[in-house]
């Protein structure tokens, strides 16, 4: 894990021990800090009761802590830490601004940090895979899902390769990124934020934190993106601000896991960031054809009488559907969840790549009605019926893609589970199309139903 002794004799509280707070406290802990611990689940609590203080920190005076530090799942514009903290004078953080704050303490690295409303997680491993191609030491961490803190510290001269969200962002004060990375906006998380202008400050604090002699890389696909980068670029030296242009890069064909134009971008970003970070086009141009993608994000998962099925299942809104949907040229479409806004309207332009739709979920009548005047549309219901479904009707060159738009929460615990249950289905129904969906393996686990 990582650590340092400067938080030895400190005191802090940290609210919601998932995965990044579990990390947290441990790092903490081991840093010989004094640590105070709260989770609305009361198993979460008793794991730590022996070695923390258990106590509700809105119920107490923090005057005389460190910080607290929230999970970015904790909406700081609700929450009452957030008062409660302020009027104590004492900060709310996450585990990346911890991290930052014991940087000194590691052997010399850099820090790769990333973030944008859409592809962040393929391009974060992307450039960790450059990285490794590369021959040089690297760790993969934050809203990836794998906590920093609970990483080991790399040896000098190794990179750190974070993903972060806006809600991280928010967290964090002094993250100096050695290369900082801007993808994409697009309207998400508004109830967070004072509109889509708020959300775009939050992503721009990445580069605020920096200094004037880092460098930035930027995508080009949306012009909210691009006044950040000319931002930036109008405070800082020539050539330390990129925006790659998708369209100069060479080779997609040869990239099996980063097809689709929007794969294209994700690559023309990692590329501009491997090369301010030193690795030769000899190095990463290989290191393409050899990624392999993220689960549930473009994941090929089988390929059976000439039908490729693809696993897209953190494509959560229509923002992150549309560029599935350019990738191939004939789709056949399965979608819905739990809608996370009333229209498909940035799916819209690629609405000519879909032979059919199937649709399921609470959004199956919303997205049946928008569909039908563009293409066929059936109404699955079930995931593992608009599998079936969708078998049916392929023929050799399609591909069968599950590309939600939606949340997973009508039908599933999370997008991880819809993802795994398609890729349950396909399995099962290539090897028997008669298999009844009661007797998939494993099905029930993953599938909510009215839990």
């Amino acid at each position: 894990m990582i650590t340092s002794q400067r938080f030895a004799g400190q005191r802090f509280a940290v609210l919601g021990l998932a995965r990044s707070g579990l990390a947290s406290v441990e790092s903490l802990l081991a840093g010989g800090a004094d640590v105070t611990v709260w989770d609305n689940r009361e198993e979460a609590r008793a794991a730590l009761a022996d070695r923390t203080t258990v106590a509700d920190p809105l119920t107490f005076d923090l005057a005389g802590f460190a910080g607290v530090v929230v999970s970015p799942g904790v909406p700081l514009n609700r929450h009452p830490i957030a008062t409660h903290a302020a009027a104590c004078d004492v900060p709310v953080i996450g585990d990346i601004e911890l991290f930052a704050a014991i940087r000194a303490d590691l052997p010399p690295h850099r820090v790769v940090g990333i973030t944008g409303t859409n592809g962040k997680s393929t391009t974060t491993a992307l450039i960790h895979h450059l990285c490794l191609a590369a021959g040089i030491p690297a760790r993969l961490g934050g809203n990836i899902g794998l906590p920093v803190l609970g990483e080991a510290a790399l040896p000098a001269g190794g990179v750190y390769v974070l993903e972060l969200s806006s809600y991280q962002i928010d967290l964090t004060h002094s993250l100096d990124c050695d290369v900082a990375v801007l993808i994409n906006l697009s309207p998400d998380h508004l109830d967070r934020y004072d509109g889509f202008a708020g959300y775009a400050a939050a992503k721009a604090r990445l580069f605020a934190m920096q200094r004037d002699d880092r460098h930035a890389v930027f995508g080009r696909g949306d012009a909210d993106t691009l006044a950040i980068a000319q931002r930036v670029a109008a405070a800082r030296a020539p050539g330390l601000v990129q925006t790659p242009d998708p369209a100069a890069l060479t080779g997609q064909a040869d990239w099996p896991s980063l097809q689709g134009p929007h794969n294209l971008q994700n690559a023309a970003v990692a590329i501009a960031v491997a090369q301010a970070l030193g690795i030769a086009e000899a190095v990463w141009r290989p290191a393409l054809a050899s990624f392999v993608g993220l689960a549930h994000r473009m994941e090929r998962v089988a390929e059976a009488d000439g039908v490729l099925f693809v696993n897209d299942s953190k494509a959560t809104n229509a923002a992150s559907t549309a560029p599935a949907l350019a990738a191939y040229p004939r789709i056949h479409w399965i979608c819905g969840g739990l809608p996370k806004s009333d229209n498909l309207d940035e799916c819209a332009p690629a609405f000519g790549h879909v032979v059919a739709a199937y649709v399921i979920g609470e959004a199956g009548p919303l997205f049946a009605e928008i569909l039908r005047p563009h293409m066929p549309v059936t109404r699955s219901e079930m995931l593992c019926d608009a599998v079936r479904q969708a078998m049916a009707a392929a023929q050799p060159g399609d591909v069968i893609m599950l590309s939600p738009a939606c949340a997973s929460f009508d039908q599933f615990r999370d997008f991880e589970a819809r993802g795994e249950a398609f890729r349950e289905i396909v399995t099962t129904l290539i090897a028997d199309r008669d298999t009844p969906c009661s007797a998939i393996p494993g099905l029930d686990d993953l599938n909510r139903g009215n839990d």
